[in-house]
């Protein structure tokens, strides 16, 4: 009876401590799966290699790559037209982007730099080195959340750009890597992943990915061929609930409504 006494003490041990760093949040329930309906399509510079997007108060802000080429922009989401327009230099490819606290903060691919700019007129308030490779950013209203092309995403602190906490994303024990544009929605990051028609749900407390997007086949709705750009951009109207996506040099920026799979 005492040896049985120790082994139930020493389960009841183990499951105070997974609580407590979070074990119990992983789960083995299959992620949801999810296709789309087209609610809506808006026009989209087909000469943008966009490589991020973000929503605020009616505004489309775009971060757009290629040396020589990026750029910073203020868009109008019903005409496609930009507003105001940040040119980087030749040796700068920029990246991702997201709107936090009055500021626009735009990564770079390899230059180590983020920039961040007043929302209101795009002035450059500073730059700040980072220590790894731009892709994708957005945030949590806490932290800004950033990917590098790994399985990795890093929180990072907004004003000293100091890394707060970092999360491996991996659907059971299986790594997700080559993660792209970020969003946060409703509590989860949603990921491109490079190179392909799928979007990633991603839990921000753990790396557990709760869901899958296959947006195969949204290329095809395009008025122009456009079978060189991937699918890389994803917004999100907290206001009205919508979900928006794009591609690198797509003509169109496309509102969908999720469709779960069956």
């Amino acid at each position: 009876m005492l040896k049985i006494n120790s082994i139930l003490r020493l389960i009841a041990l183990l499951t105070i401590l997974c609580l407590s760093i979070g074990c119990a949040h992983k789960t083995d329930t299959n992620p949801e799966k999810y296709t789309y309906r087209i609610v809506n399509s808006y026009p989209h510079d087909p000469e943008a290699f966009t490589q991020g997007l973000a929503w605020d108060k009616g505004f489309i802000f775009e971060g757009t790559g290629i040396y020589g080429h990026s750029s910073l922009r203020k868009q109008s989401l019903q005409t496609g037209r930009t507003e105001h327009k940040i040119d980087y230099q030749d040796d700068i490819f920029a990246e991702g982007v997201t709107v936090f606290d009055d500021k626009i903060y735009q990564l770079t691919w390899k230059n180590r730099l983020v920039f961040i700019y007043d929302k209101h007129d795009l002035s450059l308030i500073k730059k700040l080195n980072y220590p790894r490779e731009g892709w994708g950013i957005t945030h949590d209203s806490h932290n800004l959340i950033v990917s590098d092309g790994s399985s990795t995403l890093y929180f990072i602190d907004p004003e000293t750009l100091t890394e707060v906490r970092r999360i491996t994303v991996q659907q059971r024990s299986r790594t997700i890597s080559a993660l792209n544009e970020l969003e946060y929605i409703n509590g989860s990051v949603y990921a491109n992943i490079w190179k392909s028609n799928r979007i990633v749900i991603i839990s921000p407390s753990n790396g557990e990915v709760e869901g899958w997007i296959d947006l195969s086949g949204l290329d095809k709705k395009l008025s122009k061929d456009n079978s060189s750009g991937v699918l890389n951009g994803i917004m999100f109207d907290p206001d009205k609930q919508r979900l928006f996506v794009t591609g690198k040099l797509w003509p169109t920026l496309f509102e969908i409504e999720l469709v779960k799979d069956t």
